[in-house]
């Protein structure tokens, strides 16, 4: 069965929106995101774009700042204290990758970590590491509600992640930990990389090299996650699953593109809607 991240991103949205019109109605705030695009980097430029859309879509307050490619550290610091400070933001994004004279986790550091929508603050890792409520990076919370919604069981399940990013890989393989999964994650010096795949129920492909994961490396009837998206000279997108051959072993698939992607963008939506929430009191 085909994974369909679209739709259910598209039903989250909904979701999203519906609880942000109950919430105005019953004299809620309205949520509000400020988004940092430092640089005309045309990858995240589409990005922005994005959550731009999915803002006006569930009714969110959005804010884009767009900075030159030449801005100094400081001043994009600067304009983080401002959104700090300011009580009609409630989530802040800066788009990565900044600039190579601006530091990625000086930056990240100083987002206020009940703003921080992103969940990527060392405070809201040190939460999810120790079990405590808190926003959750995006796109492992995406993978884990599309696992939810196609009721993929991950309780008792032995899950594979093939990849230890910081974005993916360590905050995916806590949030299965933390539903009892048993959690084995691969990475470049894994030996016989194939013979632990075979052993997953659960598969997730984080590694972003195309197609690196083929028929012969999955058990049949498991469920592959697939996060990989690599444009190819041609211009298309692969993920680091060979989806036809896969396709004819698994029991759940996730494309690329339409997979985990659209989820990412959903998730951080959830995550502003909670931190307005969270923040301001507003009523149920």
């Amino acid at each position: 069965m085909i994974i369909d991240g679209k739709k259910v991103a598209q039903d989250l949205r909904g979701e999203i929106a519906a609880e942000v019109r109950r919430r105005t109605a019953a004299g809620g705030v309205t949520p509000g995101l400020a988004v940092i695009l430092v640089g005309d980097d045309p990858a995240s430029q589409v990005y922005v774009r994005g959550k731009q859309n999915a803002c006006r879509e569930v009714g969110f307050l959005s804010r884009e700042h767009r900075l030159p490619a030449e801005t100094g550290e400081a001043h994009l610091l600067g304009l983080i204290r401002e959104l700090n400070a300011d009580p009609a933001i409630h989530g802040i994004l800066v788009q990565l990758p900044l600039p190579a004279q601006i530091r990625t986790e000086t930056v990240i550091e100083a987002i206020d970590p009940a703003k921080d929508v992103d969940g990527f603050h060392p405070v809201n890792i040190g939460r999810l590491f120790a079990g405590q409520p808190g926003p959750r990076p995006c796109t492992p919370a995406g993978i884990v509600e599309l696992l939810d919604r196609y009721a993929i069981g991950i309780e008792g399940k032995e899950a594979v992640i093939v990849g230890r990013s910081n974005i993916v890989g360590k905050p995916l393989a806590l949030m299965l930990l933390a539903r009892h999964a048993t959690v084995t994650m691969c990475h470049t010096r894994t030996r016989d990389l194939a013979g632990v795949t075979r052993r997953a129920q659960i598969l997730v492909a984080a590694a972003g090299r195309p197609e690196m994961i083929g028929a012969d490396m999955v058990a049949e009837g498991a469920a592959v996650i697939d996060v990989g998206v690599n444009r190819m000279p041609d211009g298309k997108l692969k993920g680091d699953v060979a989806f036809a051959e896969v396709s004819t072993r698994a029991s759940h698939i996730t494309p690329v593109p339409g997979g985990v992607g659209p989820m990412t963008i959903a998730m951080l939506m959830r995550n502003t809607l909670e931190a307005a929430y969270r923040t301001s009191g507003s009523p149920d």
